[in-house]
């Protein structure tokens, strides 16, 4: 594989459109666009996670994942190419599962926070749910492989449990939601 990038700043974009994949062009606010960036925030916030002292499972787990969603925002970039393999929704299935098995049923919400790594866990998982809904109003205009919208579906729920799993590992406990708590 060649040089893919040898000019940052090309200017093409000061007239508020942006190229795509394919080499069409279109406006840096079209929906295809917003999608596209969710993607990369997404993938920026788990990248953010990364940094912290996480479990080799984990790590090993979410390096794939920013794969995946590089993969992800391939195909949200060339319309009508197929990147995101199915298989990997079989794959997050099979992270759910694990992480989730042992972890005490809950009989309240979640609270994002705890600990500082399943925090950060709660806001890629937020990033992940508007992600998911801009391929979702993406998918209203144009074909958007069901994949796409289901990995993202299902990536949010495995944040939501890695959240978990961290704070068990840290020894802190999950912040739990109080009905009616005084205030």
């Amino acid at each position: 594989m060649g040089f893919r990038l040898s000019k940052i700043a090309t200017r093409t974009g000061d007239d508020g459109s942006t190229g795509l994949g394919d080499g069409s062009r279109t406006g840096k606010d079209s929906r295809r666009i917003d999608a596209i960036g969710s993607v990369d925030e997404l993938n920026s916030a788990i990248g953010l996670l990364q940094v912290e002292a996480l479990p080799d499972g984990v790590r090993t787990a979410l390096t794939d994942i920013q794969h995946d969603l590089f993969d992800l925002g391939g195909e949200l970039c060339i319309p009508g190419l197929e990147n995101l393999p199915e298989t990997r929704l079989t794959r997050l299935d099979g992270l759910l599962e694990k992480y989730n098995a042992d972890l005490p049923r809950l009989q309240e919400f979640v609270l994002p926070g705890g600990s500082r790594q399943a925090a950060l866990a709660h806001v890629a998982r937020t990033v992940c749910r508007r992600a998911e809904r801009a391929i979702v109003a993406l998918g209203r205009d144009e074909a958007v492989r069901p994949v796409c919208r289901q990995y993202v579906n299902r990536l949010s729920d495995l944040l939501f449990v890695l959240a978990r799993v961290l704070n068990r590992e840290a020894g802190v406990a999950d912040v739990m939601w109080q009905k009616g708590r005084p205030r």
